[in-house]
């Protein structure tokens, strides 16, 4: 009887493991829970391509835009653990968690992290015409007036609502929301002064600074951001502690084999190192972390915890 239980196990055994050695063997399809064109667009075809020329097999973009990634996240959810999906893995991952009542999938669950990608920053910025040219001064302005500054973005605990519900968390001030479905009308509004400060990933607001439409006061990141160093950071202009640095990774439907999971992380490691990668992702402010499943999976654990004290706090709900 006890040799009937070993050979079913023997065989499992080889054959999982002459299956980690023949993959891939077939194109792999990356989901990217966005439409095509932005940022984490963008840097899924770039990384996309650089995993098929190491690969030797072609990996394809699959756009699942839509409910703040939710439909993307799904699919990726409920695909065959084979390792032939991946799925990216944006900071909307972590908060949809957070901030939804129901969701068609178990976020801890139903998923694998593969490796953190690139941890990213904003840049908080204000209407020309508001007399600030600080962090410091713009809580100063914020506390002598409650209430009456006013802020625009999404809601649903995106990290540029985050980035101004952490900086009042920590300052005690009241700054009003003002909803907008996209952030680039937001940024329209604080341009003519319609709302006095907006707050949006550094590739997508810097021309605005940088054409002296927007003033910026400072970088949510720990680090200044090489195309505009100039801007300091809220935490070195008097805010220690602060930080919004919103992720990216890569991640696998739960149960893909381990040594398919292993190999993805170190096919990735070596395509998010690439020279093509870090040309588009580090003028911009981002920061490349890479590493192993484990890091990734504690990452998401220590954001989760931390972002889900000022959700909590703020009242934020996406449902």
């Amino acid at each position: 009887m006890r040799r009937l239980f070993l050979a079913p196990a023997i065989l499992f055994l080889v054959a999982s493991t002459t299956f980690g050695q023949g993959y891939p063997s077939r194109p792999i399809r990356l989901v990217v829970p966005s439409g095509a064109g932005g940022t984490p667009d963008i840097q899924a075809r770039i990384v996309a391509n650089e995993l098929g020329k190491q690969m030797g097999q072609q990996v394809v973009v699959d756009n699942r835009g839509g409910a703040s990634g939710i439909i993307g996240y799904e699919v990726i959810a409920k695909a065959a653990p084979d390792g032939y999906t991946l799925g990216y893995s944006a900071f909307t991952f972590i908060t949809n968690a957070l901030t939804y009542s129901r969701l068609p999938y178990d976020s801890a669950k139903d998923f694998q992290p593969v490796i953190r990608g690139v941890s990213g920053t904003n840049i908080l910025t204000v209407t020309p015409a508001l007399p600030v040219k600080s962090v410091r001064e713009l809580v100063e302005l914020a506390r002598s007036r409650p209430g009456k500054l006013s802020y625009g973005g999404p809601g649903g605990g995106a990290s540029q609502q985050l980035s101004v519900e952490l900086l009042k968390s920590m300052t005690g001030t009241q700054i009003t929301q003002i909803y907008y479905k996209a952030i680039q009308q937001a940024i329209t509004d604080t341009i003519g002064g319609q709302i006095q400060i907006v707050c949006d990933n550094a590739a997508s607001i810097l021309p605005h600074v940088m054409g002296g439409r927007l003033r910026p006061v400072g970088v949510t990141g720990l680090k200044r951001i090489p195309a505009a160093p100039d801007i300091p950071t809220i935490a070195e202009a008097g805010f220690p502690g602060y930080e919004m640095a919103p992720s990216s990774g890569y991640m696998f439907p739960a149960r893909v084999p381990r040594e398919i999971l292993l190999r993805m992380n170190a096919e990735l490691n070596k395509a998010l190192k690439s020279p093509v990668f870090a040309d588009v992702v580090v003028p911009a402010g981002s920061t490349i972390t890479a590493g192993t499943p484990e890091q990734f999976a504690e990452h998401i654990r220590r954001e989760s915890e931390k972002w889900g004290a000022v959700i909590k706090a703020a009242g934020i709900k996406a449902d």
